[in-house]
């Protein structure tokens, strides 16, 4: 199977683009790399844009981008979507350094855009201030159907399952993150987090510091999650979605050996993929669950 193997790029519409630039420039520290009639592209280091805006109605995510391997076949990637029933659209030139992509639809209506790796850009970090993340780490939604959601991800982009917890909440990897996809069973298909990664618990410390001076309350954290056993805060952006800043994420660097390397704090050693139990003993293992304001 040909999998994607790394995310790119999230595209979001907002209402008011200029004041949702501003957070992502003065606030998050990315760098705009580029910006047309219809839209902005921002960066963090490798990547040309990490981050796209564009004007909309209301805040959504509505694209997300994966690269495939540099020697990864596009026209059998697509062939192999199509397999699932799927109708794709080829794109040309696009956006800025992608010359040919696949775009389709998963079954929440998210877009998924599939490339193969461009050349690096190596972008510097920005000197203007900011938190200044390392990438683009994850992003979850809320689904209807975990279960369905989950199955498409792996059968048609090649994810695998990392852990989950009950039967309503998936963490999904696509490289050696342990989830650069989270589906969360509440009943409704909608953007819940996009979460950048710090470098460490100092610059978690920092960024914290920042963005509380600029009037940004945290919503949730600072702590550490059970899952991934990464390091977390969440507050919630200009336009109204959810911003995670996370660190020292688990990582599974051999998919052979089928356990994840060992972070500061494990449950079990080796820590393999597992269904975390729903019990009320249970209840810290993800964090505890988010507070309700997060999950409407």
């Amino acid at each position: 199977m040909i999998g994607v193997k790394k995310i790119s790029h999230a595209v979001y519409e907002v209402p008011d683009l200029e004041h949702q630039l501003e957070y992502y420039t003065d606030i998050l520290g990315l760098t705009v790399t580029g910006r047309d009639s219809d839209a902005v592209y921002l960066a963090s280091t490798v990547d040309h844009h990490s981050v796209v805006l564009r004007k909309g109605s209301h805040p959504r995510c509505t694209h997300i981008g994966f690269q495939l391997g540099p020697n990864d076949d596009l026209d059998g990637f697509e062939k192999q979507t199509a397999a699932h029933g799927i109708r794709t659209e080829r794109k040309k030139d696009s956006q800025p350094t992608i010359a040919d992509m696949v775009s389709f639809e998963d079954i929440k209506g998210t877009v998924m855009e599939v490339f193969r790796q461009p050349e690096p850009q190596k972008q510097s970090f920005t000197s203007k201030g900011g938190v200044v993340p390392h990438k683009l780490g994850h992003i979850a939604f809320h689904v209807t159907d975990a279960q369905r959601a989950t199955r498409f991800y792996c059968d048609v982009l090649g994810f695998r399952v990392s852990d989950w917890m009950g039967d309503f909440f998936s963490f999904l990897r696509c490289g050696p993150d342990h989830h650069t996809i989270n589906l969360v069973e509440t009943g409704k298909n909608k953007h819940f987090h996009t979460a950048f990664e710090l470098r460490d618990w100092a610059h978690m410390q920092t960024a914290l510091d920042y963005i509380s001076r600029h009037g940004y309350k945290t919503l949730w954290g600072p702590g550490r999650h059970g899952i991934g056993h990464n390091l977390f805060s969440y507050h919630r952006s200009p336009n109204g979605l959810i911003t995670e800043l996370f660190a020292e994420l688990d990582l599974m660097k051999d998919e052979s050996l089928g356990y994840f390397e060992p972070r500061p704090w494990h449950r079990d050693n080796p820590q393999r993929p597992k269904t975390w139990p729903k019990t009320p003993e249970a209840a810290n293992l993800w964090g505890p669950m988010p507070p309700d304001e997060m999950m409407e």
